[in-house]
């Protein structure tokens, strides 16, 4: 595994391994990820067993914009505006699945997404398109929080490590947006009081 600059060539490389279908690990401004290709079942499957994670544990997508997410998902009026208020940014919003599937989800109807405020990653996403993602961790452990801490946890298992400063430590608010009222399932960096204040709904 190599560490490669967040320069045009650091992230050329990257997204060539994208395509390749290679697993990579990512810069975001939460904390660094595993990514890949999100119609490469291989790929995905791949991350899974790097991440040692639960089978029943879905993957994120990132991506550059909430446009570049509208086939894949279903914007419903609160998570269209919680999107246009705080992307980019750390919030996931699930949300359910179109017809036009990828290799994630798995098993579910729904998927949580994000447009992560990190401009190396932001570069990269713009080439690739969507991300499957996770933390780059094995599961139950520590986040990364640098280049040097992805790279020391998951070894040569993956191809590359994108290198883009030190990521915020801490994992994005998770809000589910296919339930009436959306409910937090990950408090974060944003405040599930800011989200609901920003919907309307009373915090209860």
């Amino acid at each position: 595994m190599t560490i490669v600059a967040s320069d045009l060539e650091g992230v050329g490389l990257a997204a060539a391994a994208i395509q390749r279908g290679d697993v990579i690990a990512i810069p975001t401004d939460t904390v660094y990820g595993l990514a890949c290709d999100p119609a490469s079942d291989a790929a995905v499957n791949r991350v899974y067993e790097i991440k040692r994670r639960p089978a029943a544990l879905e993957l994120t997508l990132l991506a550059a914009s909430a446009g570049d997410l509208e086939q894949l998902v279903r914007f419903d009026r609160d998570a269209r505006s919680l999107a246009a208020r705080f992307w980019p940014g750390a919030l996931s919003i699930v949300m359910p699945v179109r017809e036009l599937r990828r290799a994630v989800p798995r098993r579910g109807a729904t998927l949580s997404c994000r447009v992560p405020g990190h401009p190396v990653l932001l570069s990269l996403l713009g080439r690739t398109g969507p991300l499957a993602t996770t933390s780059a961790n094995r599961h139950g452990s520590p986040p990364a929080k640098t280049a040097e801490e992805a790279h020391l946890a998951l070894g040569d298992e993956v191809t590359l490590v994108l290198d883009g400063g030190t990521a915020g430590g801490e994992p994005s608010t998770i809000i589910d947006c296919t339930t009436t009222p959306p409910r937090v399932l990950r408090e974060g960096p944003i405040a599930s009081g800011l989200l609901f204040a920003h919907l309307g709904h009373r915090n209860e």
